[in-house]
């Protein structure tokens, strides 16, 4: 104001701060070097990422390989009519949803538990002792975590051993031969594998919280736990919402090596997902107009699961995506 007030004193008016496009690029132009690091980002994003969406034509098509682009015949919204139509792409989708459902809340609730318990450990070699073993399933492959899974529940494996020894069972449980096990068994066999390595982006964010706030909990009689519910947990909020929003955009992808590893001709009804019926469809049966208006639904689905979260998110005045 005294600046404003002294210019108009000494009969000049002071410039308005640039709004608008000059604005935007005056800034754009301080950013220079990101923006030319990006650059081969970009470039891949458009030729790998936005150029195949071209070849979502084929799904409004009874596309041929041996035909060209222009001699295709053009049937409409044929192949979305049949899916809605088909029972068994409804099934595929149940089992899609439920076990992305599974993953997203077994997922978000071990790790920020896990990340809790890490974070108060005062012992650090015990510490980095739990961080270790709980992360090193994340690299291994689904082939072999898949095969540890297979391994430990067959019929001579440890858990029908340790059930027929503490007398719980008779005789031996074929567990992926039950249909109805393999979500459970799915939700567990992910859990043990990515826990570990979910749980690093909370740690990072409990170590942004001011230790003052602990100090001051403990002074007014705080203990362990409720430190953690009311200092650790509000100060990860932000990072909490913004993972969630995330995670709903991923609702429809719930995977494909686990459910093509353990799936088998028993537990089909319950293991075979969209990821899967694309592959069936569009590999085994060269049915690849239908497989690409199952990939395109799936696409569309999660960006509308995306953004509804983040303005949700936005509305509640939570932490969001943009």
């Amino acid at each position: 104001m005294e600046k404003h007030a002294a210019g108009l004193a000494s009969g000049t008016v002071p410039s308005k701060p640039p709004s608008g496009i000059k604005s935007f690029l005056i800034k754009l132009g301080r950013q220079h070097p990101l923006i030319v690091m990006s650059v081969p980002f970009l470039i891949w994003l458009f030729i790998f990422k936005y150029v195949p969406l071209w070849g979502w034509t084929i799904a409004f098509q009874k596309y041929k390989p041996a035909l060209g682009f222009w001699d295709q015949e053009w049937v409409g919204l044929q192949h979305f009519r049949f899916l809605f139509e088909d029972e068994r792409f409804l099934r595929v989708l149940r089992n899609t949803l439920a076990m992305s459902g599974i993953n997203l809340v077994l997922g978000f609730a071990t790790a920020i538990t896990l990340a809790l318990l890490l974070n108060e450990l005062r012992q650090v070699a015990f510490k980095r002792l739990v961080q270790t073993v709980s992360y090193l399933p994340h690299f291994i492959s689904w082939v072999v975590a898949a095969g540890i899974i297979q391994t430990t529940l067959s019929p001579d494996g440890i858990i029908n051993e340790l059930l027929m020894k503490a007398g719980w069972i008779k005789e031996e449980i074929l567990f992926l031969g039950i249909p109805e096990y393999f979500w459970s068994i799915f939700g567990a066999g992910t859990v043990w594998k990515d826990v570990g390595w979910n749980t690093i982006v909370y740690l990072a964010a409990m170590t942004m919280i001011d230790p003052a706030q602990y100090e001051a909990a403990e002074m007014d009689g705080a203990g362990r736990f409720k430190r953690m519910w009311h200092v650790t947990l509000p100060g990860i909020k932000p990072v909490i919402v913004v993972l969630l929003i995330m995670n709903i955009g991923y609702l429809m992808e719930s995977g494909f090596e686990p459910q093509y590893l353990l799936g088998n001709g028993m537990n089909v009804d319950f293991s075979e997902n969209l990821d899967i019926f694309v592959l069936k469809y569009g590999i085994a049966q060269s049915n690849f107009s239908l497989s690409i208006a199952a990939g395109m639904f799936k696409t569309i689905v999660s960006f509308i699961l995306l953004f509804a979260a983040n303005n949700i998110a936005k509305r509640l005045g939570e932490a969001r995506l943009y």
